[in-house]
């Protein structure tokens, strides 16, 4: 009975099935919607972004603990979030200490619910709740730029940051910043979103001249790809897996 009711107050969630979600980042008319693809079954289904046509939208995480996806609309400062299972916006909020006008990535920490942006101008992040309060500003050591993509390890407490260069490469860091080691990925991909799955230890980003999305391994080197659609460069993208029971 107790161990019932600190579930009921506390919350928890049951993972599942691995997700693909995926969203352009490029107006449209209708407004695109969250595509949602199921990797174990391949089955597809969209649900509603609220995205009107002037707002742009510069960052895009989901929070599997939740089963809600998190939107950085801009000017970089306003976060919508969207209820997948509801097919509604569940509220939004304007982080203090994300400047505006910027841009960048969002990852998200499962386990607390904490979100990470890319900083617009350092080699950074800034970390908040998910009701908008923030927690810090993480500099990312050996790094130079600003981060155009972020994930995370949920099942090892890391963070995952996308750099451009000759070769895109990640670099990996612990919760301290400290920068643990770096891949090189063997193809072109955007400079936009990146995304991972825990379980398989497998990396996602957009092919740059194929406009499909690429899957690699830990080590960096090209797996699979998987058709894109609308096929975008544009496209921002985050997997994680289905929750099948949540207690909140």
């Amino acid at each position: 009975m107790f161990a019932a009711g600190l579930l009921a107050f506390s919350g928890c969630a049951t993972p599942g099935p691995l997700h693909l979600y995926t969203l352009s980042a490029q107006p449209s008319e209708p407004p695109a919607a969250i595509r949602d693809l199921g990797l174990a079954t391949s089955a597809t289904a969209e649900v509603p972004g609220f995205l009107a046509a002037d707002d742009g939208l510069v960052g895009f995480a989901y929070d599997p603990y939740t089963d809600h996806f998190f939107l950085r609309l801009a000017p970089g400062n306003l976060i919508r979030v969207v209820d997948r299972p509801a097919r509604a916006i569940k509220r939004e909020f304007t982080v203090s200490s994300l400047t505006a006008p910027s841009r960048g990535d969002l990852a998200i920490r499962p386990r607390d619910g904490h979100v990470f942006a890319a900083h617009p101008t350092q080699p950074a992040v800034i970390e908040f709740t998910r009701f908008g309060e923030t927690v810090r500003t993480l500099t990312l050591a050996g790094t130079r730029t600003p981060p155009a993509g972020l994930a995370f390890d949920s099942a090892r407490d890391r963070l995952f940051a996308l750099h451009g260069g000759d070769l895109a490469s990640i670099t990996i860091h612990d919760l301290t910043g400290q920068r643990l080691a770096s891949v090189s990925l063997d193809r072109a991909v955007a400079l936009t979103s990146l995304a991972y799955d825990s379980d398989h230890r497998e990396f996602y980003a957009i092919l740059l001249r194929d406009s499909a999305l690429g899957i690699f391994s830990e080590s960096g080197r090209f797996v699979r790809s998987l058709p894109l659609t609308p096929p975008s460069p544009a496209t921002l993208l985050d997997v994680g897996p289905r929750s099948f029971l949540r207690l909140f």
